[in-house]
Order: structure tokens, then C-alpha cells, then sequence
């Protein structure tokens, strides 16, 4: 009989391990675990080629965004706020980092710098500067879900291009 419950607790605690081992995420946030999942990106400037989404998200989740009460105000970067930047706020990201983000609603995407932490709000992974809602479309709702993806800095991506000579 012990043995059995004793195997038992090993087995839940395996579990629970394989659990734990996982990244963190927000609350309301979705970890994509399927490289086949379905996302039409509509070109964000006609002519464009729509891309092959990367097969796996950081995050997928709520969005918000932060505009004119935060202009001027330092950032947890130490830079001030230009609610008119390609910037946000993520809770976990390194500040500094590149994220491309997707309105999964009508498939804008733009890249964006992280340069502040939040957001503070239960239930949404990243606060985006007014300037990012306006290009993604989503200014007048205030809130939309969104797809986060890690980048490389665009300087970094500018230098991978071959060059003809």
C-alpha cells in the first residue's frame, strides 16, 4: 500500500516538474506549441509579399495601449516616453529587446523596442505606445489579442543582407 501511494506522489511530481520547466507567461497569455498554426499576414504596404509566420509565438495574448498620460515621463529604461515611438512595456523581456508584434485580428505586424516594464493590468502581456495601436490598427478598441515574436534588432538584420556588387 505504501509503495503505491509512494508512486503515486512520484508520478504527480513528475508531472508537476514537467510543468514547472515550462517559460513563464501572463495570466490570459497562450503559449503556441504547433508550428501549423494558421495566421494570414496581410502586407503592410501594397506589393508586399505575405510571409510564412516563424513556427513558434513567445507569447499570444492581450494587448493595451499607453499614450499622452505617459508623454515625457521616464521609462523603466531610463529614456522618455514618445507615445509616437515603436516601443512597449512586457513584464519579463530584457530591456532592449526587439519584438515583432501581430494583430491577430487583421494581421498587422510591426517591430517594436522594449524600453518599460508592465503591464500592470492582470490578463495582458504588453503595453504598446499609442504610435504602435495606430499602425496595428487597434487605437479605438483599446485592447486587442496579439502575437509577440523575439527578433533580432534591426541593425543586427541590416547587416545579414548580402550585398550586390
Amino acid at each position: 500500500m505504501r509503495r503505491r501511494i509512494a508512486q503515486g506522489l512520484m508520478a504527480l511530481l513528475f508531472v508537476v516538474g514537467l510543468g514547472a520547466a515550462q517559460r513563464p507567461h501572463n495570466s490570459g497569455s497562450k503559449q503556441v506549441t504547433s508550428s501549423t498554426q494558421p495566421m494570414a499576414v496581410t502586407p503592410a504596404v501594397k506589393g508586399d509579399v505575405p510571409v510564412k509566420p516563424r513556427s513558434k509565438a513567445y507569447q499570444i495574448g492581450t494587448a493595451s495601449w499607453y499614450g499622452e498620460d505617459f508623454q515625457g515621463k521616464p521609462t523603466a529604461s531610463g529614456e522618455l516616453y514618445n507615445m509616437y515611438d515603436f516601443t512597449a512595456a512586457h513584464p519579463a523581456l530584457p530591456l532592449g529587446s526587439w519584438v515583432k508584434v501581430t494583430n491577430l485580428r487583421n494581421g498587422r505586424a510591426v517591430v517594436v523596442r522594449i524600453n518599460d516594464r508592465g503591464p500592470i493590468v492582470d490578463g495582458r502581456i504588453i503595453d504598446v505606445s499609442y504610435g504602435v495601436a495606430q499602425a496595428l490598427h487597434f487605437k479605438s478598441h483599446g485592447l486587442q489579442r496579439v502575437r509577440l515574436d523575439v527578433v533580432r534588432p534591426p541593425q543586427e538584420m541590416a547587416m545579414l543582407r548580402p550585398v550586390a556588387y
